[in-house]
């Protein structure tokens, strides 16, 4: 067989395995335990919040300081008391550093942490291709680490739509 051939055929399956993903997360699912960064500067581990609240809703945006991720972001912070009362902590991720996140979250008065997932660690453990940035998402994961709600594309009525499947639960 010919050396360079098979070289170059074992770099391209290397270079495509490379940005293999895993499955995206589906309900039902059990949410991923990873780590990253807080707009802080200090690292949270999402298990640990999963277990101390009743449900941890985990939303994905592209970037910070955008017109939709805001709206996104505005629609949890204007619902914040609604959430707690259904004892829902609110995380947000997407891969833009520390500062800019800090920045994002003091500009628009956000009362929850957002992560900086600059390795796109908790992008790629919740099945995203992570390939550029974030894409649009939210998870609901109840105390025990499973998924119960997902959705995407949602910006101003991302809260909304939570809070409406928190109110179908009780029916």
């Amino acid at each position: 067989m010919n050396l360079p051939r098979t070289l170059a055929l074992m770099s391209l399956f290397t270079l495509l395995f490379g940005f293999a993903r895993a499955e995206p997360i589906k309900v039902g699912d059990k949410a991923p335990a990873v780590s990253a960064l807080t707009d802080a500067g200090t690292t949270l581990n999402l298990a640990d919040v999963y277990k101390k609240n009743n449900y941890t809703l985990v939303w994905f945006y592209p970037k910070a300081l955008t017109g939709g991720c805001t709206k996104q972001g505005c629609s949890l912070r204007d619902a914040s008391a609604e959430l707690k009362k259904h004892g829902v902590a609110v995380v947000g991720v997407s891969t833009d550093s520390v500062e800019k996140q800090k920045e994002f979250k003091e500009k628009n008065n956000f009362d929850y942490p957002l992560l900086a997932d600059t390795e796109k660690k908790v992008v790629k453990a919740f099945g995203q291709a992570g390939i550029a940035m974030a894409s649009r998402e939210a998870y609901l994961i109840d105390r025990s680490g499973k998924v119960v709600y997902y959705d995407k594309g949602q910006t101003e009525k991302q809260a909304e739509k939570v809070l409406e499947f928190l109110k179908s639960k009780q029916s």
